[in-house]
């Protein structure tokens, strides 16, 4: 049960920290606290000793640590998550999601310890590997300057006291000698100091000590923005596409700053407010995305038809769906070529579930989008839907010879190739950590070979990315028969059945 409060508590409470994604005029920081001189001199690490927690002390212990890194507590901020690392029970989605959780922070050393912890590599190593790319340094820190550089982070972004801050690392010549971390946040207090110019010198200094950073030129491009080197910004963004990114999180996280790099550049109005709602879009905010779209309209028709594009999209998302049609058939009208219109065009299709017109939408879709492999996953689902299997597989075996990035290609080839399935289905969840369907066949994978142990801790971690999915249930139920528990097991079959009442594996199992 610890681990999984602690897996709920990073979903939630981590959003406090989701600012340090965006553009550094869209970052707010927390209300101003009273800070304390930096200086590294008075700095100890004590090994926190081994506790048994409670259910709510790891939830407790998870907020507590994210404010006072907030208000720059942050020697006891790191000790209170170095806690949770040590005592949480052995989970590798809650090691995974620490790791990332750490990196962000600058706790480089508890990102380890996390990933050390991790029992299953063939599950974490693609994620933390996209983890590594994008935030590690170069040369490890000793745990001192660690935490000295996570308090100089936390002021800069959190406390108004970037300049204060700044100066101090500056003086710290030695550091920014041997450190690309330290040159990094420079730039970075530099940059929120609106002292661009000068930042520019501290963040080639971290590119050139570790050129592979993805973070480091992220910061290089804000800064170029900020400098009015808009040709450099867009040379970055450019590089940054050419990272060998795999999983699914941090794609996301080179497509936002793409389009705000975009935003920031454009020219046209229409096109500046296209990319920032895009930006929003891949950030999670629909809200923001939407009201963006509906105030960048325009008498013509060459701007309007990628306009409605995406707010088709983002209405479709918003489960907004009449709206969404509406919207994806105007731009079907000015342009029948847009991608994103004829991929709403054939999720509307879906729901309707006219499959014969979604599978036209989809394949011209993918004709049109040679880049993405989406259109063409979504007319796999569409084959297999209508009963024909076998051009669903074809689809998928295509998709698999061309890249190695698309985690549905890999869950449905391991549906087939029974041989194989385990290692399809933990490379689909290395390449997406979130992706029940595939963690829920984990479980049955499991079930199936009588590794019970296996299969309970996959079950945990699919209630935990959606408690409602009706297949959670019916697997539980499952487990639960194997275990002898009768009464369980009906219940979770009851409650699948609550979920999605024509499910007949359930009905089965219940002899309905």
């Amino acid at each position: 049960m610890k681990n999984e409060l602690l897996i709920c508590s990073i979903v939630l409470i981590s959003t406090s920290l989701s600012t340090l994604a965006a553009g550094f005029d869209e970052i707010k920081p927390a209300d101003p606290f009273s800070g304390k001189p930096i200086t590294q001199s008075n700095i100890k690490i004590n090994v926190p000793k081994k506790a048994t927690l409670t259910k709510n002390d790891v939830h407790n212990h998870y907020a507590i640590a994210q404010e006072r890194f907030v208000q720059s507590n942050v020697k006891s901020s790191y000790m209170d998550f170095r806690m949770l690392i040590e005592t949480v029970n052995p989970n590798d989605y809650a090691y995974m999601l620490m790791v990332g959780k750490m990196a962000d922070l600058g706790f480089f050393t508890l990102a380890n310890l996390s990933a050390s912890k991790i029992t299953d590599e063939d599950l974490s190593y693609v994620y933390v590997e996209d983890i590594k790319k994008f935030y590690y340094p170069s040369v490890m820190l000793k745990p001192k300057d660690e935490i000295y550089l996570a308090e100089i982070f936390s002021n800069i972004i959190y406390n108004a006291q970037s300049k204060e801050a700044t100066a101090e690392l500056l003086k710290n010549e030695e550091l920014l000698k041997t450190s690309d971390y330290a040159n990094y946040l420079a730039a970075l207090g530099l940059l929120k100091s609106g002292n661009g110019e000068v930042a520019t010198k501290y963040i080639d200094a971290a590119i050139e000590k570790n050129p592979q950073n993805i973070n480091y030129k992220k910061l290089k491009a804000e800064i170029a923005l900020q400098n009015g080197k808009n040709g450099t910004a867009l040379k970055l963004i450019s590089e940054i596409k050419q990272a060998p990114i795999q999983t699914k999180e941090f794609k996301n996280k080179v497509n936002s700053l793409e389009e705000y790099i975009l935003y920031k550049t454009a020219k046209q109005d229409y096109l500046k407010k296209y990319h920032l709602a895009y930006y929003y879009y891949y950030e999670g905010e629909l809200t923001k995305a939407a009201r963006t779209l509906q105030n960048a309209g325009s008498n013509k028709k060459a701007h309007n038809k990628v306009i409605y594009a995406l707010l088709s999209r983002v209405y479709f998302d918003s489960k907004e769906f009449e709206k969404a049609e509406s919207f994806a058939q105007k731009a079907n009208n000015l342009d029948g070529s847009n991608p994103i219109a004829l991929m709403v065009l054939g999720d509307v299709s879906t729901r309707k579930n006219d499959l014969k017109t979604a599978v036209k939408y989809y394949k011209k879709a993918s004709s049109c989008d040679k880049k993405s492999p989406d259109a063409l996953v979504k007319l796999a689902e569409t084959y297999r839907a209508m009963n024909k299997p076998n051009d669903a597989d074809e689809i998928y075996e295509k998709i698999l010879k061309e890249r190695s990035d698309c985690p549905m290609a890999y869950y449905n080839v391991a549906m087939k190739d029974l041989s194989r399935k385990s290692e399809y289905l933990k490379k689909s969840v290395a390449l997406d950590i979130s992706f029940e369907d595939a963690w829920l066949e984990l479980a049955k994978t499991s079930l199936d070979k009588n590794m019970f142990d296996n299969a309970k801790k996959y079950l945990k971690i699919a209630k935990y990315i959606d408690e409602n999915n009706f297949k959670y249930y019916y697997y539980q139920g499952l487990f639960c028969k194997s275990q002898g528990l009768a009464q369980e097991a009906a219940f979770n079959f009851k409650k699948s059945l609550t979920l999605k009442p024509d499910f007949q594996p359930a009905k089965e199992e219940l002899s309905i």
